[in-house]
């Protein structure tokens, strides 16, 4: 397609960003022709119409393949972490036990992963199908190869206009390369310096032209092993009240059992920490050690991933395009140990026959007796697939271009978690001898059963593993266009309209041996799944008013059927560009947005679970202790819950707003400023537990029973009674479920600098900065409740400003990159206090040997910081906002051939 006007690359690149943010035409305008004195019109994310630049009406920050490898970024979900955009906590492989250690999320803006788009080459992929904490679906960002990524750009605020349901919070558009000539092996492989985490990786990735055809393909293979809490000094011990590792307890008394000289003969488990531990009720088993044993901090992970795209000239005017993506992943963890309670089912005790005693038996299985550690670890197998094709070009007779496409993604997880089998009681206890008049189990158990070690044998005749499948999918009928409509005195105006088919679905589907008493858990498991339908038209505008003033407007209807019921949302947005010099340009945006309920939102059955760890806020009150070292504080497991789903949550209205300046004096400087501001009505939102317990201590703290949070808060926390022989007043369960809140609110700013210093003798020298501060942040749960400051509230640890600078230096064979990122300070983990700001500094070196071979060394986290935070307890640091890893470094050696 041949551009008939002539624009200067500031003044292109303001035109197409106006709209929000692209769909499937993404990136695909670069393939078109251009004149020689034109600058290539390229569609940049937030526009379907193509443009010469990237500057417009609303920012869009661009990270290149080599900035993913320069700045130590490991992989692509490495470098969209660590913008400065991504301000919100997520919880990563780091976390524990979370539903999805086996994926990645980012959250723009502090929304949460499932208000930012995520597109590949401009379409959409199928979620992961496992919801993240169980509640909302998001993209996984694990399985794309980053030998291909071309760049990525990430467009903050709303973009429905364009895309439809979920670009609220902004855009992330992964574009892979279109052309490669000739073939590069890579090979990377690394470490940490204090040890555990390391990992390696192999590319191979080609292509060839062959007339009319183009071909690209890659191979990526990766492999990273886990690092464990006992890699670590500061994490691999617990302080406070040691695990208990074997116990009996009268719970009629209150007071444990003597086990005599038990303790010191099974000394040697969990690594010699084994002792006699004696509490105010006695003494019994327990060591320090038994939750850093069983914790990955880091997951291990291999992954295979493979692309390939072809492109083929049928004629002047139609390109034919294919492309497929493939990717398999395992990834391993281990957050609990083995361990076992009598009759933890029902009432957790039983009456001994031999002692006429209520008693309660606790055994934690060590390493030691099962076979080594790696014995009880979790493992999901995923394979994620996508494939696209279809036809793009210029309409005959015309101008126009066009783009027919269909897209089918599909992910697939198998979780593979062991359980205790429904043997377990009598293996300890003996067979059942009936029930007492109050309905408490009664057993005649031979202490030594207890007491003696395990083989792994036995271990295994007490334990399996379930299977669970979970599957997603989507599917795409596309058809795009673009031209010039018309002329108007200031030049031509454009248009571009889109037209789309899709649907979607999913499946949770557990262990069938579950619901029938196979395994030792509550049955209940039931098959989650559902589908729903999506139709969508939508146009934008890009109108020249004046020379020095363009405006862009864009709508676009989607129409969702699911569940029963139908929901359509028109979105609109129009932003305004005005440049009064050439070198200045003054934007402004205004964007409504919607997002359509998570589909596990919708459709989920009934759920139980529980979770990685839990801080009973109540009882630490009631007890007088201090969070950083109560008793009930970050205890694992940690609470059961009960999540139910709603086929009545409404659709989340969203608008935002943006206003910049841009001054480019020349092309090796630029700077930038632009606020924004986004709020979000009938948000919806699974309840936080830890929100919940807060609010329960508070409200029981001050009597205040009868207020919307209050009466809330506590009408879902169910508590064994206080007067209960065993766990009197501990947490039973907690219900929660999906609400559609009132209302969230967000804004800040962003700015960007680039200067480009050029010498005669000493090479380039390229220096960028990115910094974004969120300057309010209000919430509110329930419509009455009063605005919440979510920035002071101190369980948010969420940045509030992230600032990302880099010096780069290219000079002869050379190219050394200098990368430092600050973080802002975030609460502790009792909330009583912020953590201090923190630096981190990563470099690079890479040597251009020849035309064929480059040699490269990175480090990350050079001064070797690990962040510390003792106030939430164990693990004794910032869980899922820092690292624990340290130092890490990586050499890396790429072959050219063939091109």
């Amino acid at each position: 397609m041949k551009t008939k006007f002539k624009l200067n690359p500031l003044a292109a690149g303001a035109i197409a960003l106006t709209c929000g943010v692209a769909g499937p035409t993404l990136a695909q305008a670069q393939e078109s022709s251009a004149a020689a004195t034109t600058p290539p019109a390229v569609v940049v994310t937030g526009s379907r119409i193509p443009r010469a630049g990237t500057e417009g009406p609303s920012a869009v920050t661009v990270i290149t393949g080599d900035d993913i490898e320069k700045q130590g970024y490991r992989n692509v979900f490495d470098a969209l972490t660590n913008q400065t955009q991504n301000s919100g906590f997520v919880q990563g492989a780091d976390f524990g036990n979370t539903f999805t250690p086996s994926a990645n999320a980012i959250s723009l803006r502090g929304l949460g992963p499932n208000h930012t788009l995520v597109l590949l080459n401009g379409r959409r992929m199928a979620d992961f199908p496992i919801a993240y904490e169980g509640t909302v679906n998001f993209t996984n960002l694990a399985n794309i190869p980053s030998s291909v990524v071309d760049r990525v750009e990430i467009l903050s605020g709303g973009a429905s206009a364009v895309y439809g349901s979920d670009a609220v919070a902004g855009v992330v558009n992964i574009i892979l390369k279109k052309k490669v000539e000739g073939y590069d092996i890579n090979l990377k492989a690394g470490d940490s310096s204090r040890g555990g985490g390391g990992d390696k990786r192999v590319q191979f990735t080609g292509g060839k032209s062959f007339d009319k055809l183009n071909t690209l393909f890659s191979v990526e293979l990766l492999e990273r092993e886990p690092l464990w809490s006992a890699d670590r000094e500061f994490m691999a011990t617990r302080s406070g009240t040691p695990t208990t590792v074997l116990a009996r307890k009268n719970v009629s008394t209150g007071k444990y059992v003597d086990l005599g000289d038990t303790c010191s003969s099974i000394g040697d488990l969990f690594g010699g920490s084994t002792i006699k531990y004696t509490a105010k009720a006695g003494s019994y088993c327990a060591s320090p050690k038994v939750a850093p044993t069983y914790w990955t901090t880091q997951t291990k992970n291999s992954s295979q991933n493979l692309f390939g795209s072809a492109n083929y000239e049928l004629s002047p005017e139609i390109t034919l395009y294919a492309e497929a993506l493939y990717g398999q992943n395992r990834s391993t963890n281990n957050t609990r140990g083995p361990s076992w309670t009598s009759r933890s089912l029902t009432d957790s005790y039983f009456w001994n026959q031999n002692t006429n005693a209520y008693e309660a038996w606790t055994r934690y299985i060590s390493p030691e007796e099962i076979g080594g550690v790696d014995r009880y670890n979790r493992f999901w197998d995923d394979k994620a697939s996508s494939l696209s094709f279809g036809a793009r070009g210029t309409i005959p007779g015309t101008t126009w271009g066009y783009e027919a496409g269909y897209t089918a993604s599909l992910y697939k997880s198998q979780d593979h978690r062991p359980r205790a089998l429904a043997n377990i009681d009598s293996f300890f206890l003996g067979p059942q001898q009936g029930v007492d008049k109050n309905g408490v189990a009664i057993f005649a158990p031979d202490p030594a059963r207890l007491t003696k070690r395990l083989t792994p044998q036995e271990f295994n005749s007490i334990t399996d593993a379930s299977v669970s499948n979970d599957k997603s999918w989507t599917n795409t009928l596309s058809l795009s266009a673009n031209g010039e409509a018309f002329a108007l005195p200031a030049g031509p105006l454009k248009v571009a309209t889109v037209a789309e088919v899709g649907k979607q679905g999913f499946s949770n589907e557990p262990d069938p041996r579950i619901n029938q008493g196979y395994f030792y858990t509550t049955p209940g498991a039931d098959v989650t799944a559902g589908t729903r339908k999506r139709y969508a038209l939508g146009a934008e505008l890009n109108i020249p008013v004046v020379k020095t003033v363009d405006a862009t407007l864009a709508g676009r209807y989607d129409r969702y059927s699911f569940a029963g019921r139908n929901d359509g949302k028109f979105a609109y947005n129009t932003g305004v560009e005005w440049r009064p010099v050439q070198q200045v340009l003054v934007r402004g945006t205004y964007a409504t947005s919607f997002r359509a309920p998570d589909m596990n939102y919708i459709y989920k059955a009934r759920g139980t679970g529980y979770y990685s760890q839990t801080t009973d806020y109540w009882r630490c009150a009631k007890a007088g202790q201090p969070i950083d070292s109560c008793d009930y504080a970050n205890y694992s497991p940690g609470a059961d819950y009960v999540q139910t789903g709603s086929k009545d949550l409404r659709s989340e209205k969203g608008r935002s707003t943006g206003l910049g300046i841009v001054w480019s004096p020349s092309a090796d400087f630029d700077v930038s400023l632009d606020y924004w501001n986004i709020k979000i009505d009938d948000l919806v939102t699974n309840l936080s537990s830890d929100k919940l317990l807060r609010d329960e201590a508070e409200c029981r703290g001050k009597g205040d029973l009868t207020s919307p949070t209050c009466a809330d808060a506590i009408a879902r926390i169910t508590r064994y009674p206080d007067n209960a022989l065993n766990r009197p007043g501990e947490i039973k369960q907690i219900l929660v479920n999906p609400i559609n809140a009132a209302s969230t609110k967000v804004d800040g700013i962003d700015v960007s600098a680039k200067y480009v210093f050029r010498t005669k003798d000493y090479g380039n020298f390229i220096t960028k900065a990115n910094y974004s501060k969120t300057l309010n942040k209000h919430s509110r749960q329930f419509t009455g409740d009063p605005l919440e400051n979510d920035l002071e509230d101190m369980s948010n640890t969420d940045w509030r400003d992230k600032l990302n600078a880099s010096v780069t230096w290219n000079v002869g064979k050379w190219s050394n990159t200098l990368f430092l990122q600050r973080y802002s300070k975030i609460p502790n983990g009792a909330g009583t206090a912020y953590l201090t700001p923190t630096t981190r500094v990563n470099g690079s070196v890479v040597y251009h040997v020849n035309e064929r071979v480059t040699l490269s060394v990175a480090v990350n986290n050079l001064f070797n910081q690990v962040k510390a935070d003792n106030t939430g307890g164990w693990p004794y640091y910032p869980v899922g906002s820092y690292s624990p890893m340290g130092r890490q470094g990586w050499v890396e050696l790429n072959y050219h051939f063939g091109g």
